[in-house]
């Protein structure tokens, strides 16, 4: 039975999936934006753009007003109208 077992936790061993760190700073902060904002699947490529882009204060700053200023409904869109306004 210890057989099974050891076979058991090498197969899960196996089939577990390396997670791969992000390679910059900034896709980290791109990642956590995306978490805390439920940023849907169409609009992930332009959050890691502003976040390579801008530097990591003022895309987390507009991330804190975000979370402050838009309690309900869709945040995301209060966070680009934001970051648009940052940029000029």
């Amino acid at each position: 039975m210890s057989e099974d077992k050891f076979q058991s936790f090498a197969d899960i061993l196996k089939a577990k999936q390396k997670v791969k760190a992000p390679a910059y700073p900034w896709q980290d902060l791109a990642l956590r934006i995306i978490k805390e904002l439920n940023i849907p699947d169409f609009k992930r490529g332009a959050v890691f753009k502003v976040c390579r882009d801008l530097p990591a204060h003022k895309v987390t700053v507009a991330l804190n007003d975000t979370k402050e200023l838009c309690k309900t409904g869709a945040a995301w869109k209060y966070f680009f109208k934001i970051i648009d306004q940052t940029k000029k």
